[in-house]
């Protein structure tokens, strides 16, 4: 129960007897916190939830040991991985990459390194509690929905979109849509955190043109979807998409700047809107790589 907050009592003051002011009821993340407890706790039903002084970097990590513990498939394991900004003064900015893929970073304005590792901490905590929901779960009505809205967007979807195309052809694999629902069904079951590193390698694929090369080489999609759903996004994939940048450079000098302050663009916008961050930061990490590779070292004679 809910402690009720009333006035002070009669002996306190005078007047007529008081009545008990409504309650207050506690935020919740979504039920409400133990009476005793001040730490994250898990109940039978998956229930979770948050009060002020909860350590949310010690959470968020007992989170995702508790799912490898239960079963859940991780390729990179139950390990959170943190990674600050470079700066000298605040605000600090930090990221936090979860196991399944899914990246998201500091929101608020923080004045130390450990008030953003916090504050990543805190939004990567509240998607992994979300993300437990039945509705995150890839399922057959999940993918039905997926898919219409793919329809409903053919000309945008990021990661398998075709120039020109049959929207109604979502059965066929070798089809924009029809590859989209063939990597949903493929990993039905996961949830959609722990999906993102996959969504996330189609997602960049499409952005540096590699779909588009493996298409003009007659790679069908159902075969290339069999093929890089099986491929960590590593620094191999990354220092190759560095390299695809840098011939674009000499071709058209200035577009890695261009695509660079782009990236950092969209990053910060969706950082500080509290969206998830994997996408647009694997592209600015590619381009600062290619900026890196392109630019002469001071040593150099």
């Amino acid at each position: 129960m809910w402690r009720m907050y009333t006035r002070k009592s009669p002996t306190d003051e005078t007047g007529p007897d008081p009545k008990p002011l409504p309650p207050t009821l506690p935020r919740q993340y979504p039920g409400p916190p133990h009476p005793t407890q001040s730490t994250v706790r898990v109940r039978d039903d998956r229930s979770w939830w948050l009060d002020g002084n909860v350590n949310v970097v010690e959470a968020l990590q007992e989170f995702w040991q508790m799912k490898a513990q239960r079963g859940a498939e991780l390729k990179n394991g139950a390990l959170v991985i943190y990674e600050s900004v470079p700066s000298s003064s605040p605000p600090y900015v930090c990221y936090v990459t979860l196991p399944g893929g899914s990246c998201f970073g500091s929101f608020q304005n923080c004045p130390t390194k450990a008030e953003a590792r916090r504050s990543a901490a805190k939004i990567a905590l509240m998607n992994s509690v979300f993300n437990e929901h039945p509705s995150r779960r890839i399922s057959d009505e999940f993918i039905e929905k997926a898919v219409a809205d793919a329809r409903a967007q053919f000309k945008h979807v990021a990661d398998l979109s075709l120039p020109q195309g049959d929207p109604d052809e979502a059965d066929n694999p070798s089809t924009g849509i029809g590859a989209f629902r063939f990597m949903l069904e493929t990993n039905k079951g996961r949830t959609m955190l722990e999906f993102q590193e996959l969504m996330t390698v189609f997602q960049l694929l499409h952005w540096n043109g590699s779909l588009k090369a493996m298409r003009e080489r007659q790679c069908s999609r159902q075969e290339v979807v069999a093929h890089y759903s099986h491929r960590a996004l590593d620094d191999d994939m990354r220092s190759q998409m560095a390299l695809d940048w840098i011939a674009r450079e000499q071709e058209n000098p200035g577009v890695i700047s261009r695509e660079l302050g782009q990236s950092e663009r969209e990053l910060e916008a969706a950082r500080l809107a509290g969206r998830e961050l994997r996408f647009p930061k694997e592209k600015k990490d590619i381009m600062m790589l290619a900026c890196s590779q392109l630019s002469p070292s001071p040593l150099d004679p």
